[in-house]
């Protein structure tokens, strides 16, 4: 009898520490949240190297566990899910991304038009713009910037951001910013449409000039220079994309690019993305602060964009008729490269099917990936 007693004691404190058993109603949206990210990614095909780790991520962070130093939970020290989470919380991904992005990137069209550099600095508006709005809602300036840099659409950037100044808000800023860029080819377009004519949008580019393999070897060095001399604070973001962008260019060191373009950058997306969804735990992220939080990301997104097609415009009112810019490019100061230059590409040819507007877009999308840590590098120095 003791035997069962003792089989029976078990059973019943086993039952107690299920999921089941300690499961929430919050815990139980965000697993639907989870699963409509997967949907979005497998069935819409929205970013899926991003949305499948998220919301797998946001599934295996909301299953309730009642046992505390069996050292499995997100939060609880020495377990697997909190070594990964490290990299999230101390900022080490978001360079480790920034690498292998610079060593997948062509700043060829920025070379050859160094202008487009302005359109990528009109976008990141919306990273100032939603700044004093977040402001003027009640949050903390430190808050404040770690939700604003959402208008760059950069998932790493916001990332390495909030964990400096906001990392109590961390999830819900990753998690906004990585679902805002999965959106970008359903926010943009009908803002493209909205600001630009008919006749804009049928404005053919003259192609760039042809780039030497010299001028793209300068580039990284020299753009290390300058961005971090005038903000210092931004030098793991931008040392990490010039360092990955100079192991392409240089040629010599091609198997190291390559590995940082691909085998290493993609393990570092499934973690990054992994544990900032098993970061939003119920508990932390159904709050009002959320919601306003995705209100302000995408006000900050839309910013973004409608800053940089109507930049296009403006500048094209100095510019001689055979030199204008398609404003069409100026959604994609944006650094959500290249889907934001793909969308450029895309509403171009539906107006003309001949006008071939993506390598002029890169112009402008890569100069926003160097914007948004620039922009992120200031809000560092200034609040730190």
């Amino acid at each position: 009898m003791e035997v069962f007693d003792f089989i029976g004691t078990k059973l019943s404190d086993f039952l107690t520490y299920t999921g089941f058993a300690n499961a929430e109603m919050g815990n139980w949206i965000m697993i639907l949240v989870g699963a409509f990210f997967l949907w979005l990614a497998i069935k819409k095909d929205f970013e899926p190297l991003l949305l499948i780790p998220i919301g797998l991520g946001i599934i295996l962070g909301n299953i309730p566990f009642k046992a505390v130093g069996l050292e499995v939970g997100l939060y609880e020290d020495n377990s697997v899910l909190n070594f990964f989470y490290q990299g999230v919380k101390a900022g080490w991904y978001p360079p480790l991304v920034f690498l292998g992005i610079g060593a997948m990137t062509d700043f060829s069209a920025l070379i050859a038009n160094p202008k487009l550099l302005l359109v990528g600095a009109a976008a990141q508006f919306g990273i100032f713009g939603a700044y004093m709005i977040a402001l003027a809602l009640g949050f903390e300036p430190n808050q404040a910037a770690g939700i604003a840099i959402i208008g760059g659409a950069d998932g790493p950037t916001a990332i390495f951001l909030s964990s400096k100044l906001s990392p109590n808000l961390m999830g819900a800023i990753a998690v906004c910013a990585y679902s805002y860029m999965a959106l970008v080819p359903v926010i943009q377009p009908p803002l493209m449409r909205l600001l630009t004519t008919k006749k804009e949008r049928v404005i053919r580019m003259k192609p760039a000039r042809q780039v030497s393999q010299t001028e793209k070897i300068i580039f990284p060095i020299v753009g290390l220079l300058l961005t971090t001399f005038i903000v210092p604070s931004g030098l793991p973001l931008l040392g990490m994309l010039f360092f990955g962008n100079l192991l392409k260019e240089s040629t010599k060191t091609t198997r190291l690019a390559k590995t940082a373009g691909s085998a290493l950058n993609d393990v570092i997306v499934m973690l990054l993305g992994l544990t900032v969804g098993c970061s939003t735990q119920a508990s932390e992220f159904l709050t009002f602060d959320t919601i306003k939080i995705f209100f302000l990301g995408a006000l900050a997104f839309i910013i973004a964009t409608a800053s940089g097609v109507l930049f296009v415009k403006f500048f094209n009112l100095f510019l001689p008729k055979h030199k204008k810019i398609n404003p069409l490019i100026g959604n994609a100061g944006v650094s959500a490269v290249p889907m934001a230059a793909r969308i450029s590409q895309n509403l171009g040819l539906e107006y003309d099917s001949k006008n071939y507007l993506l390598m002029h877009a890169m112009g402008p999308n890569v100069a926003g990936v160097i914007g948004s840590a620039v922009a992120a590098g200031v809000l560092l120095g200034f609040l730190s």
